[in-house]
């Protein structure tokens, strides 16, 4: 049987502790931003985890990716010139191939489930 500790993923995900992994350097646009990931769970070929942007401005091209804002300040710009805004609770569907620039102004954390 699975206990209760076995199913808590995060009592706290806003403090969850991060391992920092990036990012590339020559991913960077602006600044000096750092990015820091906790995964949580894998669902067959789904992985749920935490994940961090400090600020900065850096280039992405996207994974097949679900998420949810849970604190900062950013916009994330597409190839196609569109832009979505991002602060808690705002949630985001990235196609994978799609090439985005992340601009942070207040250090982005969010839940994703890839």
């Amino acid at each position: 049987m699975t206990s209760a500790t076995e199913r808590l993923l995060s009592a706290s995900p806003l403090s969850h502790p991060l391992e920092v992994d990036g990012p590339d350097l020559d991913d960077v646009v602006a600044g000096s931003p750092t990015t820091a990931v906790a995964e949580l769970a894998a669902l067959g070929d789904t992985r749920v985890g935490i994940w961090e942007l400090t600020a900065g401005v850096v280039r992405d091209v996207e994974a097949d990716e679900v998420f949810v804002v849970l604190a900062g300040d950013a916009t994330v710009r597409f190839e196609d010139g569109s832009t979505i805004a991002l602060r808690p609770g705002v949630m985001v569907r990235l196609h994978a191939g799609d090439r985005t620039v992340w601009e942070v102004r207040a250090t982005l954390r969010k839940v994703y489930v890839v």
